[in-house]
């Protein structure tokens, strides 16, 4: 039975042998979007931790997925699945507060700088203003990128953009433009970002590649890949930070 016979059985009858079928069906995606979180985090959480807030993201995803709308279910789902497991991760409040106040000081310096002398800020010149070494600096990178994503996860999620636009925007104008103006930023401030942090969010992101893919397009290390991502976050977090 094709994916499509079964979504059209699924809406029909909304029974539980069907949506079992399509658990089992888009179980890959949760692992997919599992396994990438894991990495982002340094493995500082357990990945089938990770897959099973996952899988309720993916039961959600299913009892409310309108297969008539012009939507992938993968697109939708994956938003789902992503919200679920940082919405989990947020209640449990598993960042450490000194790893907080560490990345809550970068993203000050780096947003001084930034509405300074725009987004091509060079690591010397945020090391300097930290008064700290190149050396630590690239340290803190690394130290503080397990907070990083989630940190522009939840950024993003305060601002509604898990939500694929439904039939609701129209009765909810003032959260869909919220909704759009956010997207329009990001889009402006990734294509304003130096080149080799234009290509790394692109990579892991659009393309979804992983740290060590991309270190081997860009001939850098892994590590190196890790701290441009959470420099770059940070830049994308400053950025949604001074909507409105």
């Amino acid at each position: 039975m094709s994916n499509n016979e079964l979504w059209k059985l699924y809406k029909e009858k909304k029974s539980k042998a069907i949506k079992q079928k399509l658990i089992l069906e888009y179980i890959e995606l949760v692992k997919i979007i599992a396994g990438r979180l894991y990495i982002s985090y340094n493995s500082n959480v357990e990945y089938e931790d990770l897959v099973s807030y996952g899988i309720l993201g993916l039961i959600d995803a299913i009892e409310k997925f309108d297969p008539d709308k012009n939507v992938k279910f993968e697109t939708y789902a994956n938003f789902r699945i992503r919200g679920a497991i940082i919405d989990q991760l947020r209640n449990l409040d598993w960042v450490p507060r000194s790893i907080r106040q560490k990345f809550k000081r970068l993203e000050d310096i780096i947003q001084k700088l930034q509405n300074k002398i725009g987004l091509d800020i060079e690591d010397e010149v945020i090391a300097k203003e930290m008064g700290i070494s190149l050396e630590e600096l690239n340290e803190l990178y690394s130290e503080v990128s397990i907070f990083s994503v989630i940190s522009l996860d939840e950024k993003l999620s305060e601002n509604n953009n898990y939500d694929i636009p439904s039939d609701e925007i129209e009765s909810n104008p003032e959260s869909n433009f919220m909704k759009e103006e956010t997207k329009r930023i990001l889009r402006e401030v990734i294509e304003k970002l130096p080149e080799r942090e234009k290509m790394i969010i692109k990579l892991y992101y659009f393309s979804e590649l992983t740290y060590k893919e991309i270190s081997n397009i860009l001939n850098i290390s892994e590590s190196r890949v890790s701290q441009l991502h959470t420099k770059c976050i940070i830049k994308l977090r400053n950025a949604i930070s001074n909507l409105f």
